[in-house]
């Protein structure tokens, strides 16, 4: 049984949207700053997002039950498509030498363990998603973070071993990945965690997610009526 599943109203029947808020998983814990894991701060802006997703008649499916419980990639992958999710949100926290947050989406298929994917229609699909979402976060987060571009899924440190996320491999549906903050910026500058403690801050990063998913949702729901 899927966990987290809420009553669909207003956006309509088939309207499904899959929250992954990342780690812990088979890559581990996750990145951490001096006040906040990644997990605390995924699971946290999650609920946020959920929260208000459900207040506008969308139906969430959670790919966790609780805020540490560990899940594979493969099985957060499985939870969406088992929904058959309109879209797949993972939420992670980013660990470099920079600041900002940075949306990644399939830009290519890859192969993890035999499988390969995701298909051309999901990559497209999961493109057009993530282009809205970016522009929300653009124009929400403006002068709060900085803007590190929508970027192939390839780019990250699992995506280029195996050409694509794990979590992207096995999707059947649009998968989006946005890294929401860079936790460990280097020490003396302006820091993103000092920003994401803040309920302030948690709340305006997910209106912004909130809002980039109902574009992409829309857009969507529009393409198919054609």
């Amino acid at each position: 049984m899927l966990p987290a599943l809420c009553l669909l109203l207003a956006v309509g029947p088939e309207t499904v949207v899959c929250l992954d808020p990342g780690h812990p998983s088979e890559v581990g814990r996750g990145t951490q700053g001096k006040r906040i894991t990644e997990i605390a701060l995924a699971w946290s802006v999650a609920g946020k997002v959920r929260t208000k997703l459900e207040a506008d008649g969308i139906r969430v499916v959670m790919t966790k039950r609780s805020e540490t419980e560990y899940v594979t990639n493969i099985r957060r992958a499985e939870i969406a498509n088992m929904a058959n999710a309109n879209l797949m949100l993972r939420l992670h926290c980013d660990a470099s030498a920079e600041t900002g947050f940075t949306v990644f989406t399939p830009g290519k298929a890859g192969t993890f363990q035999g499988k390969t994917g995701p298909t051309q229609e999901v990559i497209d699909r999961s493109r057009a998603a993530g282009e809205q979402i970016h522009q929300s976060l653009i124009l929400h987060l403006k002068g709060k973070l900085r803007d590190n571009g929508l970027q192939p899924d390839s780019k990250t440190a699992v995506g280029s071993k195996y050409g694509a996320l794990v979590g992207s491999i096995y999707s059947t549906v649009p998968v989006v990945l946005v890294e929401m903050f860079t936790l460990n910026n280097p020490t003396g500058g302006p820091t993103d965690e000092a920003f994401a403690i803040t309920d302030a801050g948690q709340s305006t990063m997910a209106l912004a997610l909130v809002e980039g998913v109902k574009r992409a949702v829309a857009l969507r729901n529009r393409n198919q009526q054609r």
